[in-house]
């Protein structure tokens, strides 16, 4: 069998729904193409999860996947329609898992998505089914518990499970759980949040509505016994019943199908619309969901409205004559916001919302029967079946007029959700403004005003002239938010404005706090700080978001003007203008506020400008955080060091400035000549007179073998202020010890004096003449002549006759006779000693030319057989040299061993040397002056025992051409 299902027109996707031209039809009907061979017609039609299933008047069952239309299931029921009847109606739940089949004759079958083979359901013989509930828990295995409405007026409750086995049936159990006055037409379960087993039912009629909503019973484990007896046997029904229903009339229960837009969904909290087809029209309303079953029942029942049959176009006949519609509607279903009727062979289309008909088309033709439409509420796509035919009923962007709706029925906030360009979301603020502005609800107004596009001018104005400040302040910031990046102008105008509000509104809270009055009779004083709290957070936040939009100059100028310290702080700290800041704390004089600001700070260039100000107020704690930065130039922060220095007249000890020259000096190891010249002056001329710690920080350079000061500068300064030790340490740093002499000698500082004379790295002509210049001193400050001889005493470079120039002429000899006859003694001992000294090196001269006369008459004796200490063959073979530590070589052995072991300039002379004497040089002065230089290079030491030996202590006793054998142990 061949099946083609196709469509001339293809459904929107969810991805382009906005996309789509609203010139395009919301509903178009489309006649889908079948081709294949059947010889009866459909007697019933299924449509769920984009499966379909139709069923033939010969008993057969077609199910096809919409999805892939080409592959088709056919199906027979066990046994054929003469004895089982034609099929009546199909049931299928909407996960497409479990298909029931009931026929004219009261049978019923069982069908499983994975099955080929329709089973009966034996429990259900003989019940007509009018209509299925089918479990809220989808998909499953099992149909789990499941309500199935009968025309009798019973609702039974069953539990259907597939199984394999022949003999097991597959209704596990059959109960009836509910009676009602007729046949139920429809019948819907639902889960109400909260607990599990909070359930919802509707059953209906075709005169009466009846709502359930409670407890369900469990009884046992799963599939064992009916849960719903409990709901029906202890909650009572809210009902709404309607008279006069004629037998012929159709009814029907119809459920919206699941939302595919996620905006429609939030809007309506998942609530799902029910239908209910009477004789006097159409009853619908939202599935409320609450936890709260007491009073649901009314709540859905009261928010439910009647679409009245007369609202349906009536048809025109052949002849052009209007025909009566009350008995023509034949079937109905719903769409996501519109009611769906079969009329006549027209489907009209009304959207629930209104009333209106936005759609009314005649498909059938005279005499063509329908079955009915069906909605697949999965898929949310939406069929008309005939005995022949198939057609689709294609819905375009439905929702497309919805916000229209919701802004005629003033429903501002659902019209804004669902309108979609920027013309129908400005439609919509501008609406929902104005009639927030009718009702005096400006705050609300201001905030829907700032999304849409009417003028500003007028809107702002509005707000004025109604003294409405808050709602002023409201709309700009929405405004703010909605002007693009790009609109800097208006940006900042709006911001500026803002700032301005701001500031009016803290100050009437302040004022108001301060007066101890009420802004009205619903706030008093405390509700009013609150608000001023409240208020100057939001001014915070807007400041901080929007800075960039605002003009640092401008808003410093509006907030001044209304006298807002913090605000104004606020925002210049926002803004990172901590020059402002500071600026502002130091010219009141705040200096507490100040540091609290330059702590938070890393910028050198604040605290070289405000270091000079805060040096002479917060000296200490400027330091402090001072120290604390890494980043500081400490020479840019001389000029307040030297201003602090003038100003503040403190001890060296606890002079900050000379406390951070320190720092600086000895943590960060600064070799900046300014630092060290500016710490030398604030030393220098301080008014104490103790030198002490000038006179350390000169020692510890010299100490470091530094001089990281300028010695002319620190001499200057020190001369000028009468420094006399330092100026002492630096002449003696600079090697100008005669200067530091007369300086120190010049302030009668004769101890410093002798403690440059006697320095020990003095050349001792220089000692001697410092010496002199200190005695010089010593002698013409001296009462008396033993004071200078005390003095001669101590010194052992001067003599007496070197102090006689010194002492004046009157001065007679009898004053220092015993210093001249000591002196005069020790030169006599010195001159003793050098006459010995002199004795004992004539004697040793003596010897010396002794032993050379004896060198001449020494010898050596040579045994037979002695052999060559180098190669080791008897000595006496060749010419050879014996020394005096009896060690013999070949003279040839021996000059090749002193090659090996002198110098490269001596090797080279032998060499030459013995090139000379090999030529056959004939006898005469010239070669004996050769032979006799050769064997004094050769022959001048022992190649084993004096000093070229030790040379070869680092070389090993066995060599690669020893035979190592002869070694071994």
């Amino acid at each position: 069998m061949a099946f083609d299902l196709s469509a001339g027109y293809v459904a929107p996707s969810a991805s382009n729904l906005h996309d789509l031209d609203e010139s395009l039809p919301m509903f178009n009907i489309e006649r889908v193409q079948l081709q294949f061979s059947i010889s009866s017609d459909f007697v019933a039609a299924e449509v769920a999860n984009n499966v379909l299933i139709l069923a033939l008047s010969t008993g057969r069952i077609l199910r096809i996947d919409l999805d892939s239309p080409a592959d088709i299931d056919d199906i027979d029921l066990p046994k054929k329609p003469s004895e089982i009847g034609i099929i009546k109606r199909l049931f299928l739940d909407p996960s497409a898992s479990h298909l029931i089949v009931t026929t004219t004759l009261g049978e019923n079958y069982y069908l499983h998505t994975q099955s080929r083979t329709p089973k009966a359901l034996s429990r259900l013989k003989g019940v007509p089914i009018e209509s299925v509930s089918w479990n809220p828990s989808q998909p499953t295995a099992s149909t789990r518990e499941i309500l199935i409405g009968a025309s009798d007026g019973n609702v039974y409750e069953v539990y259907i499970e597939p199984s394999s086995e022949f003999y097991r049936r597959e209704e596990r159990y059959l109960k009836s759980v509910y009676k009602t006055d007729g046949p139920v037409v429809g019948i819907w379960t639902d889960l109400l949040p909260g607990k599990p087993d909070l359930r919802r039912v509707i059953v209906a009629t075709p005169s009466s509505f009846l709502h359930f909503a409670g407890r369900t019973g469990r009884s046992g484990h799963e599939g064992s016994g009916s849960i719903f007896s409990k709901l029906f046997e202890s909650e009572s029904a809210t009902v709404h019943e309607i008279s006069n229903v004629s037998s012929s009339t159709p009814s029907r229960l119809a459920i919206s199908p699941e939302s595919q837009d996620p905006q429609s969904l939030d809007i309506t909290n998942s609530e799902r619309i029910f239908a209910w087809l009477t004789s006097q029209g159409v009853l619908h309303g939202k599935l409320s969901l609450s936890s709260d079953t007491s009073e649901l029942g009314s709540k859905v029942l009261s928010d439910s409205r009647m679409l009245p049959r007369s609202q349906i176009p009536p048809s025109q006949t052949a002849s052009g004559r209007t025909r009566k519609v009350q008995d023509a509607v034949t079937s109905m279903i719903l769409s996501q916001w519109h009611v769906l009727q079969l009329v006549e062979g027209r489907v009209v289309a009304i959207n629930r919302l209104d009333d209106t008909v936005v759609f009314d088309q005649v498909v059938l033709e005279a005499g063509q029967s329908a079955l009915g439409l069906v909605a697949d509420i999965k898929k949310n796509t939406y069929w008309l079946f005939t005995t022949q035919e198939i057609f689709e009923i294609v819905i375009t962007d439905e929702n497309r007029d919805v916000w229209k709706i919701m802004l005629k029925a003033q429903q501002f906030e659902a019209a804004s959700q669902f309108a979609k360009t920027s013309a129908q979301k400005d439609a919509v603020a501008t609406a929902s403004g104005d009639y927030l502005v009718g009702k005096g609800q400006y705050l609300e107004a201001a905030a829907v005003y700032g999304r849409s596009t009417k003028p500003f001018e007028e809107v702002a104005l509005t707000f004025i002239d109604k003294g409405e400040q808050d709602a002023l302040r409201k709309y700009l910031l929405t405004k703010l938010l909605m002007l693009k990046k790009s609109f800097i102008m208006q940006r900042l105008m709006v911001a500026t404005w803002l700032v301005e509000l701001y500031m009016a509104k803290l100050n009437t809270l302040d004022d108001t706090i301060t007066t101890k009055a009420e802004l009205s009779e619903s706030m008093n004083t405390a509700e009013t700080q609150d608000q001023l709290s409240v208020i100057r957070k939001e001014y915070q936040g807007f400041v901080t978001k929007y800075k960039s939009d605002l003009d640092r100059k401008t808003v410093y100028e509006i907030i001044s003007s209304h006298g807002r310290e913090e605000e104004l702080l606020y925002f210049a700290t926002v803004v990172d203008d901590y020059n402002y800041v500071l600026s502002y704390w130091v010219q009141r004089e705040r200096w507490a506020e100040s540091l609290d600001v330059l702590k938070k700070q890393t910028d050198p260039e604040i605290f070289y400008k405000y270091s000079s100000v805060l040096m002479v107020h917060v000296p200490v704690d400027l330091i402090e955080i001072m120290m604390r930065q890494t980043n500081l130039n400490a020479q840019k922060l001389i000029p307040a060091f030297l201003n602090y220095n003038n100003i503040t007249k403190v001890s060296l000890s606890q002079n900050q400035a000379v406390r951070y020259l320190l720092f600086e000096i000895n943590q960060h190891q600064s070799t900046d000549a300014a630092v060290h010249n500016t710490l030398i002056s604030i030393y220098a001329s301080n008014s104490t007179t103790d030198e002490s710690s000038l006179l350390a920080y000169l020692e510890g350079q010299s100490n470091a073998h530094e001089q990281n000061y300028d010695a002319d500068f620190a001499l200057r300064l020190c001369i000028q202020h009468k420094r006399v030790q330092s100026c002492v340490h630096i002449y003696s740093s600079m090697g100008q010890y005669v200067q530091a002499v007369d300086l120190a000698l010049k302030y009668d500082e004769v101890d410093l004096a002798s403690s440059v004379a006697d320095r020990s790295d003095t050349d001792p002509t220089l000692r001697k003449k410092l010496w002199l210049a200190v005695a010089k001193k010593v002698i013409s400050q001296s009462s008396g002549i033993k004071t200078a001889i005390e003095f001669l005493r101590r010194v052992d470079l001067l003599r007496i006759e070197d102090l006689i120039p010194f002492f004046p002429d009157f001065v007679v000899i009898d004053d220092f006779k015993e210093e001249i006859c000591e002196a005069l003694e020790d030169y006599s001992r010195k001159i003793d000693e050098l006459k010995k000294e002199m004795d004992e090196s004539e004697e040793t001269a003596a010897h010396i030319k002794t032993d050379i006369k004896a060198l001449d008459q020494r010898y050596a004796i040579v045994e037979p057989g002695e052999k060559c200490y180098v190669c080791g063959l008897p000595l006496l073979a060749r010419q050879f040299f014996v020394f005096p530590c009896q060690h013999a070589f070949h003279s040839d052995c021996l000059a090749k061993k002193v090659v090996e072991l002198a110098g490269i300039a001596r090797g080279k002379r032998i060499a030459e040397l013995q090139m000379e004497v090999s030529k056959g040089m004939s006898v005469g002065p010239k070669r004996e002056k050769a032979i006799r230089e050769l064997d004094a290079l050769v022959g001048s030491a022992c190649v084993l025992c004096s000093e070229m030996a030790v040379k070869l202590i680092d070389e090993p006793f066995i060599s690669a051409r020893d035979d190592k054998d002869e070694w071994s142990l």
